[in-house]
């Protein structure tokens, strides 16, 4: 039922934590995500730094953030300037190239307040990494919900459950957040066997759930296999993330470039150390610099380690 268990590394950065749990060194992707973090869960002091993510690019992949509680601005290099809030999805895809920040709002920062959320990375197929890059904000009304008996659940993302959400997803995929209260249960969308798609897995935000016989807790992610049925109980009050999709194909990834090709990576490398990619008007000021150490990128099995100023 089980193909494997992920726990959450938590990674510091500058400040801030994150929980990284994929790429993963014996699990790189699941379905089309090829990066997910758990942002906090913090709790900012009046004043304290907060998010602060200077302007970097992005290239072959769709960002899609979604928070439980916080805020955060984005500006990119399309003009765009927008805060995404609780419930909502940033969902911006970079094709063959964009460049953003991710800040806390001064007043927001000047308040302080918690913040915690989720930040996932797709791997965009082949016939998409070079589209132009996009970028779509949705509020809680874009996206399908269902709630009875103790169980929340919305559509962030994808098709499922008979739903279909608005975010322009490139390829097959689900991406669907569950509130359980204790003792409710429920199940994840079908998997191969089912008509569903190829690969699934859950990531337990908060809380604690069962699966089968087995109780796992906040920061963990459990790779389903692909004929599993499982049922889901929550033994707490649990928030859970359930992701999964058709894979797009062996996908390289160094620092915030995900690509099927060594040549691409190096090709968006050598732009942004040439200021070839144009920063975003309205945070122009400063940038995150091209790494300095000589990382090949990885197909398998290590991922790459960010540095403190890498983006969350």
């Amino acid at each position: 039922m089980i193909e494997l268990v992920i726990d959450a590394r938590r990674k510091d950065l500058g400040g801030f934590e994150v929980g990284r749990v994929l790429p993963f060194h014996s699990r790189r992707m699941v379905g089309p995500f090829i990066f997910l973090d758990q942002m906090g869960p913090a709790e900012f002091a009046p004043g304290s730094d907060a998010i602060d993510v200077r302007p970097h690019p992005h290239i072959g992949l769709s960002t899609l953030t979604y928070l439980f509680e916080g805020e955060i601005l984005h500006h990119d290099n399309l003009g765009y300037n927008q805060p995404i809030r609780p419930g909502e999805v940033n969902w911006m895809t970079a094709g063959k190239g964009i460049v953003h920040s991710e800040r806390t709002d001064p007043l927001k920062k000047s308040r302080g307040g918690p913040m915690h959320g989720m930040q996932a990375w797709v791997a965009l197929p082949d016939e998409a990494e070079e589209i132009d890059p996009s970028f779509h904000h949705l509020g809680e009304d874009a996206q399908p919900s269902y709630e009875n008996g103790g169980l929340f659940a919305r559509l962030v993302a994808g098709e499922a459950y008979g739903a279909k959400a608005s975010a322009p997803v490139s390829s097959p995929l689900f991406y669907v957040h569950w509130e359980l209260q204790p003792g409710v249960r429920t199940a994840p969308p079908p998997g191969k066997g089912g008509g569903g798609m190829s690969e699934r897995a859950l990531f337990v935000a908060k809380g604690a759930i069962e699966v089968g016989d087995r109780t796992f807790h906040e920061g963990q992610m459990i790779v389903l296999e692909p004929a599993a049925e499982p049922t889901v109980k929550a033994l707490t009050q649990a928030s859970v993330m359930v992701l999964g999709g058709e894979p797009v194909g062996e996908r390289l990834i160094w620092w915030n470039f995900v690509a099927s090709s060594q040549a691409r990576i190096d090709q968006a490398k050598a732009d942004w150390k040439a200021g070839r990619m144009k920063l975003p008007s309205e945070d122009d000021l400063e940038f995150i610099p091209l790494p300095e150490e000589p990382v090949q990128a990885q197909a398998a099995p290590a991922p790459v380690e960010p540095k403190p100023t890498d983006p969350v």
